[in-house]
């Protein structure tokens, strides 16, 4: 079972892209994804919102991602949410990876 969190941050004049390029170019996002238990941590732009970045975290279990939120890099991760004044929309889902359906498969194009 994996965990994946889609986290929408939204700003102003281009600050929820600044974030997301701090946390590239620091080397915060190099150090999650070098994390046990972690899956993906990708940035995407949505094209009908020049305000807002799509932040795709996924994880491989609870465990993981608790050890992950308790982690210092949260702190530094609060912070420059904070200096970016950006503000979140959250969903959370838990999957079987591993239990794609005939049905699903069948419009999967690989």
């Amino acid at each position: 079972m994996a965990i994946t969190v889609n986290i929408y941050y939204s700003g102003t004049n281009g600050n929820a892209k600044r974030f997301a390029k701090e946390m590239i170019l620091t080397g915060i996002v190099d150090d999650i994804r070098g994390e046990d238990g972690n899956i993906k941590y990708e940035y995407f732009f949505p094209m009908d919102d020049e305000e807002t970045i799509l932040l795709i975290d996924s994880w491989t279990d609870q465990k993981a991602l608790d050890k992950h939120h308790d982690s210092p890099m949260m702190t530094h991760i609060t912070k420059l949410r904070e200096k970016y004044d950006l503000h979140m929309r959250v969903e959370r889902y838990v999957t079987d990876i591993n239990d794609i359906s005939t049905k699903d498969s069948a419009f999967i194009r690989k």
